[in-house]
């Protein structure tokens, strides 16, 4: 069989604003496995090339494929345009199998299905695994009821299968990269790069978190193996710089040190970007060293505000002084600290953005960036929110870097200047410049001139796409906007018992 990956053009900022793209790891990693079980796979990366949607619908027709899969790691914002294309590319392909994957297809399941009926059939959760077992199913004329991890249409509307089983071995399944050209690829200023992932899943419990349900449990490569693979890339293919896709890739302080020193030992010249959590960076105090010889060069840590009510509320499980600490500690052994923090709860005022201000003065975080509470349904974060009305019906924008629930005391035009002051207030501090354009490490300056670059992109970006509120009138709150009062459940894989356990 003939497959084509399609990785759909996305309307975020962060896909738009910069003239660089990554990898899409989640189709190489099904890329892989489909290769190695003896199929043709094709990748089409309309979102580096930004198609428009007919051109993509003419590619595909001229490909001729026997199935598209099809995916994007925004997965909520990129739904709207997948529905407009798979309606496209069935018009031209009457009889093209369309299977569609992601974090919000593996939730609503139904919904799509109900609404639309071009796509055949959904892989829920991990797709390593699934997707080999549906193509070969698909191939050999097999009842896909069979098949874990799938909903599909059935002569009395949507099923689904059971939840397949999360991936124990994270080794097991190769990545795809030969689906790919490593040249088109680049980040951080021109830097050829690559996503890759350490780890699955986060072990902490923040109420809004559209993640942490969607991976079920957290689990992390062999550190050697996956230092080796690192090792690799840079050797084989040229690849400057590492951006790990984890949640949480420090959970476990013993295999993350495993990580680090095995890629010293490799002794490959690379940088590393990543997402973690302050708690973590102070945790690892002493091993500080050991990140700036591997080569970490930045590490993002979400703050969700400095008021310890606010921390509370969405159990983010940190504190003020574990934030300014972890700053601190990454400053001193020249590695970036980006902090994001989120607005948009509902009991926000402008006296709280003022205290956010003063705050993060405080903190003196190297890069800032702000994102907007978003009410995903299958967080615990949605049903806190269920009675809040929604002011952006438009699902291309729940990018978390678009207001889209109203805040009471403060309208969405305050909001927008506060969170812009709050930027570029922390970005021309002194400080700030002094490390952009003077500081004595050259892989800092580069970073924080990129950094200041986009920034003036996405502020431009957002200043001509701000929508002043323009739906709030129309009352509809967050229940009724996605239908129901009812949360859906968050784990999308079936727990089983792991015969490798992480160790902290």
């Amino acid at each position: 069989m003939k497959l084509l990956l399609i990785n759909p053009p996305h309307t975020a900022i962060g896909s738009r604003v910069p003239d660089e793209h990554l990898p899409p790891l989640g189709l190489l990693s099904i890329g892989g496995p489909l290769i190695d079980a003896g199929f043709d796979v094709a990748l089409l990366n309309a979102d580096r090339e930004n198609l428009d949607l007919a051109d993509i619908a003419d590619r595909v027709s001229q490909m001729q494929p026997d199935a598209v899969l099809i995916g994007h790691s925004g997965s909520t914002s990129a739904h709207p345009t997948i529905v407009v294309l798979t309606q496209m590319m069935r018009q031209n392909q009457p009889n093209l199998t369309i299977i569609y994957g992601g974090v919000f297809p593996t939730y609503h399941w139904n919904d799509v299905l109900c609404a639309c009926p071009q796509i055949d059939v959904i892989v829920r959760g991990e797709g390593e695994a699934t997707v080999c077992n549906l193509m070969c199913a698909l191939r050999d004329n097999v009842d896909l009821s069979y098949i874990r991890g799938l909903a599909y249409h059935a002569p009395d509307g949507p099923k689904a299968t059971p939840l397949a089983p999360m991936l124990q071995d994270l080794d097991a399944h190769r990545i795809g990269w030969e689906l790919i050209d490593f040249k088109d690829y680049s980040y951080w200023g021109g830097k050829r790069a690559v996503v890759l992932q350490f780890s699955r899943g986060c072990p902490h419990l923040c109420t809004y978190c559209g993640q942490r349900g969607f991976w079920t449990r957290w689990r992390h490569r062999d550190p050697v193996k996956f230092a080796q693979e690192i090792a690799w890339l840079v050797r084989e293919h040229g690849i400057e710089l590492i951006n790990l896709a984890d949640e949480n890739p420090t959970s476990s302080r013993r295999m993350w040190r495993a990580f680090l020193e095995a890629l010293i030992e490799l002794g490959v010249n690379v940088l590393i970007v990543g997402s973690t959590r302050a708690g973590d960076i102070v945790r690892d105090a002493d091993l500080m060293p050991l990140y700036k010889r591997a080569g970490v060069i930045r590490f993002l840590m979400g703050l969700e505000g400095t008021d310890q009510t606010t921390l509370a509320t969405v159990r983010k499980g940190s504190d003020q002084t574990t934030d300014q600490t972890a700053i601190k500690l990454l400053r001193q052994h020249d590695m970036i600290g980006l902090c994001t923090f989120a607005i948009g709860f509902e009991e926000e005022t402008d006296a709280d953005y003022w205290r956010l201000l003063r705050s993060l003065l405080r903190y003196d975080p190297d890069q800032i960036m702000s994102v907007f509470a978003t009410p995903h349904r299958w967080t615990p974060f949605f049903s806190a929110s269920s009675h809040r009305k929604v002011i952006e019906p438009d699902l291309r924008r729940w990018d978390y870097k678009h207001q889209v629930l109203d805040c009471p005391n403060v309208p969405p035009l305050r909001i927008f200047l506060w969170v812009k002051l709050i930027e570029m207030t922390l970005q021309l501090r002194p400080k700030a410049i002094w490390r952009t354009y003077f500081h004595s490490n050259l892989d800092i300056r580069h970073a924080m001139r990129w950094y200041t670059r986009m920034g003036r992109g996405v502020v431009l970006r957002e200043v001509l796409g701000f929508k002043g509120g323009r739906s709030r009138a129309k009352g509809q709150n967050v229940a009724s906007f996605w239908g129901s009062t009812q949360g859906l459940p968050e784990d999308a894989m079936a727990r089983v018992k792991l015969t490798r356990t992480p160790t902290k």
